[in-house]
């Protein structure tokens, strides 16, 4: 399977992807410049953590007139997985591809450290992988994760089961203690209605290698593939 990653003017995680694409599962993967128009012949995209254009404005909101956005949307439009962790999320937000938007971290702070999240929908492309439920140790590492959504999307993110991942404590419980960023309802992942657009805030491409005190992200990279290799023998994953 070839994962395309996207790079931005201040993109930090993209050879960290790169790493868990190449190393973590022995998958092929190559580098997009943010000018390219074209994405030749990927089969998933990855738009990868940073802080794309320097945050200007607010996060993602430069990166999302980006040259070769143009060329992510018609990808995602035709049911291509597209998968924005951090900024990439941040960034996925601006453009339209998800619902909701991205505050400030409610204390004003940058976080950085491990969180604990609870599987909230396995029945995607991202995460069919995962059991039910599952709780998946991923470090997060940002200064504007707090996710908002107006009355009318949060229902329908509840409605249709969107939400793909919260914070939650290393038991499963939904807390407030357990919420790094003050996101609402500990949401730390959505999906789009059709599924193959997944943007979160933890970063798996951190989480890939016992070195690095988790491998808990390969739930998340090893459901792609498995995702991808079922859609070439002729079966849809979500």
């Amino acid at each position: 399977m070839k994962f395309g990653i996207v790079v931005f003017p201040g993109s930090n995680c993209d050879h960290d992807a790169y790493r868990a694409i190449r190393e973590g599962l022995g998958e092929e993967a190559r580098f997009l410049w943010h000018k390219d128009q074209s994405l030749g012949d990927v089969d998933c995209l990855i738009l990868p953590g940073g802080f794309s254009y320097g945050d200007y404005l607010r996060a993602g909101a430069i990166a999302r007139f980006s040259p070769i956005m143009g060329a992510v949307t018609e990808f995602a439009r035709r049911g291509g997985l597209v998968l924005g962790i951090c900024n990439g999320f941040q960034i996925l937000l601006e453009a339209g591809l998800l619902p909701g938007a991205m505050l400030r971290n409610r204390a004003l702070k940058f976080v950085c450290r491990f969180v604990s999240l609870r599987v909230e929908n396995r029945n995607t492309p991202f995460t069919h992988l995962c059991r039910p439920g599952q709780i998946l140790k991923l470090p997060v590492k940002h200064g504007e994760g707090n996710y908002f959504a107006d009355p009318d999307t949060l229902r329908l993110l509840q409605e249709r089961d969107l939400v793909v991942l919260r914070y939650c404590t290393p038991s499963g419980e939904i807390t407030v203690d357990a919420n790094p960023n003050g996101a609402l309802k500990n949401i730390a992942g959505v999906c789009n209605e059709a599924g193959n657009v997944f943007g979160l805030m933890p970063h798996p491409e951190n989480a890939s290698a016992e070195i690095l005190g988790s491998v808990d992200g390969l739930f998340i990279f090893r459901s792609i593939v498995s995702s991808l290799k079922k859609r070439s023998d002729g079966y849809q994953v979500a």
